[in-house]
């Protein structure tokens, strides 16, 4: 009986396919939204910051889900993310970020992407997310999520604690797609066998380094360029676009006023 098990184990193992690679991007392909938003938030309520900082990182989000990226606003996030944790330790962090994960992302997970992730492991090849979103964040998404690992931005430590400042540049734009060659040339990925997801026009570079660009969830610009050149589009949100906007937009007045009011209570304690 366990010579046929194992001959069936050995029957059902997908070889690895050390040649292909899949990359995806976070925010708003593999997850609803900001990571670093969420980070944020669970970080507020561990007492790292203030209520205005978040209503402030609120509005940011909005913007973010209703129109999508732009360098100005990643550069004011990461600003303002790496002031959150300056002083504080990497392993605080990093404990801090599996817990958050767990209490605010995990149910955040776009279930189709989700399943891609799942389609490229079952054929044997490397998944790995690429984002502009911290590091740390983004290797608690790639553990939960089984992944192979992450590319993300770097945060300066000295010593075990954060600094408030980058070691090097933010993980964004044609960023990505030089951190992926260099990763190919090191492992030995033939780009033309690989595969690509992301929701934005800032990350055509990326989509266009691999041989399977897919935009998921694409902002207006992403979808005219994937239109335009034969790329796979999915897109796994529901509902009019106009309608979730509004939505977004009165949760997070309702939060701010929420945190606000919070605030208010602590000081007055």
């Amino acid at each position: 009986m366990t010579d046929r098990v194992s001959e069936l184990d050995q029957a059902l193992t997908v070889p690895a396919d050390p040649t292909a690679a899949a990359f995806f991007d976070v925010d708003n392909t593999v997850m609803r939204g900001a990571s670093i938003w969420h980070l944020a938030l669970g970080l507020w309520r561990r007492d790292f910051f203030t209520a205005r900082d978040v209503s402030s990182m609120a509005w940011k989000q909005l913007r973010f889900a209703a129109l999508g990226e732009s360098l100005d606003h990643v550069e004011k996030i990461r600003e303002q993310a790496l002031g959150f944790i300056a002083g504080h330790s990497v392993a605080e962090i990093g404990a801090i970020g599996e817990e958050i994960f767990d209490e605010a992302m995990h149910d955040k997970i776009w279930p189709g992407t989700q399943a891609l992730t799942r389609m490229h492991l079952d054929e044997g090849q490397e998944v790995w997310l690429v984002t502009a979103t911290p590091v740390e964040v983004a290797q608690v998404i790639a553990d939960r999520l089984g992944l192979t690992g992450a590319l993300g931005t770097v945060a300066e430590s000295v010593d075990g604690v954060y600094t408030g400042r980058l070691a090097g540049e933010p993980l964004h734009g044609a960023a990505k797609a030089t951190a992926i060659e260099a990763m190919a040339a090191e492992r030995g990925f033939d780009l033309s066998r690989c595969s690509a997801y992301s929701d934005s026009a800032n990350d055509i570079p990326m989509l266009s380094l691999v041989g399977h660009p897919c935009a998921i969830n694409p902002d207006g610009a992403l979808r005219d360029h994937a239109r335009a050149n034969g790329w796979t589009i999915r897109d796994y949100r529901t509902g009019r676009r106009a309608a979730r906007v509004g939505v977004q937009a009165v949760g997070a007045t309702a939060l701010a006023g929420a945190l606000a009011a919070a605030a208010a209570r602590r000081r007055s304690r």
